[in-house]
């Protein structure tokens, strides 16, 4: 099992900035793409984007393009996603999620096995 625990979320004026945490815990080894979704209110949830198990392949949303960089340290076990610009319609509860299966970078969620409980992140405008 690997658990997930996100921090870093919060409410933050459009234009301004927060950085995203993820500390994963127990069969970390096992965990090889790791990824970041968002979840509105009444909308499905949403690829944000995603990084391969030695940090070298990354691939983004195109909302999200620019503006969002995702990193990982593999050493402290940490997935980080920087959000700068940032805009009302970024507002949801934003979720990493960790994929024991796939080597190569995937926006589907079912190619996600482990889930993090998720942090509000609020864009007022």
């Amino acid at each position: 099992q690997v658990q997930l625990a996100e921090s870093g979320g919060g409410l933050v004026q459009a234009g301004g900035s927060l950085r995203l945490s993820c500390a994963a815990s127990g069969r970390t080894y096992r965990s090889r793409v790791m990824g970041w979704f968002r979840q509105a209110p009444g909308k499905e949830r949403e690829f944000v984007a995603a990084i391969g198990w030695d940090g070298g392949t990354t691939d983004y949303a195109d909302p999200v393009k620019g503006r969002f960089t995702i990193s990982k340290d593999n050493a402290k076990m940490s997935l980080y996603l920087q959000m700068d610009s940032l805009k009302p319609e970024d507002t949801a509860v934003y979720s990493c999620a960790a994929s024991t299966t796939r080597w190569a970078v995937s926006r589907t969620p079912a190619d996600f096995d482990f889930w993090g409980q998720g942090t509000q992140v609020t864009v007022s405008s």
